[in-house]
């Protein structure tokens, strides 16, 4: 134990014992600075000052822009370029779905492929409220037969009743007889006018051709492309006048009538229709053929 606390006491005399710094000038010696320290005082120093220099160094690497020039560190420029292209990738793929679904829309519109269980809404709900009256209220069989009545009609006059809101007059195509009405029953979707050779094609309304070509069905077709997403469609034509991405006026010259149809000899015809979000509607709802 005495030699124990001899050394401890050797080590805080030499921790604390009172040494002295001194600066001489080497061709005078003339002494120019001097200071008064322990042992300890130059470990305190030297921790404060390394605990400083630590928090010194963690700053400059976390918040400021020195830190891209330690390896490994991305620079802050190269991530904002990221979340820019993160953010037009993201903004470019909702795009493609829309424009996917356009494409859809045009195609449905050229085949006249229809879903009529999908586009009936009406008859969806009275399907629902048909299976509440059966769990519930125990219909009747004559209520039931009803129903069932019902739902079937409603299956299929959904375009023959569909008034979608129009904020704009259409006009009629060309001045004809009309041959055959639109009929979505028998999947007849447009109205059939008969014309003479060469007649004018006039466009409904004003629009954006989106799509002008001869198909081997309809022959030349052109489709046009209105504001409220409305697409007016001509078939059957001799001609086009216009061609896609061409901006035309109500009542401008599209089309020339003419049997361009070498599969089918159906005369000299236009076949119109109209479409409203992917939908087609009848077209004598909203233009005057007479």
């Amino acid at each position: 134990m005495a030699k124990k606390k001899v050394k401890r006491q050797l080590l805080q005399r030499k921790l604390f014992n009172k040494r002295r710094l001194i600066i001489l000038n080497e061709d005078t010696f003339e002494e120019t600075f001097s200071l008064k320290l322990n042992l300890m005082n130059v470990f305190v120093v030297g921790t404060i000052g390394a605990i400083l220099i630590i928090i010194t160094t963690t700053y400059i690497i976390a918040f400021t822009t020195l830190r891209e020039y330690i390896p490994g560190y991305a620079s802050t420029k190269l991530k904002q370029e990221a979340m820019e292209m993160a953010i037009k990738s993201d903004s470019l793929e909702k795009m493609v779905h829309v424009n996917n679904a356009y494409i859809a829309s045009i195609k449905k519109v050229l085949t006249g492929d229809l879903e009529y269980a999908k586009l009936n809404k009406d008859s969806i709900a009275a399907t629902d409220v048909s299976k509440k009256d059966e769990s519930g209220l125990l219909a009747t069989t004559k209520e039931r037969e009803l129903i069932n009545q019902v739902i079937k009609e409603d299956k299929y006059n959904v375009f023959e009743s569909s008034k979608p809101k129009v904020s704009f007059v259409m006009f009629a195509p060309a001045q004809g007889t009309i041959l055959q009405n639109y009929d979505a029953l028998n999947k007849h979707l447009a109205v059939k006018i008969a014309l003479t050779s060469n007649t004018p094609i006039k466009a409904v309304a004003a629009g954006t051709v989106i799509f002008s070509a001869w198909t081997p069905s309809s022959g030349y077709v052109i489709i046009v492309h209105h504001k409220d997403d409305i697409l007016s469609v001509y078939k059957n034509a001799a001609s086009t006048t216009k061609k896609q991405g061409n901006i035309v006026k109500s009542g401008e010259v599209i089309a020339l009538a003419g049997n361009a149809n070498t599969v089918q000899n159906i005369g000299v015809t236009l076949l119109f229709e109209l479409w409203k979000d992917g939908f087609p509607i009848d077209p004598t709802q909203f233009i005057n053929f007479n």
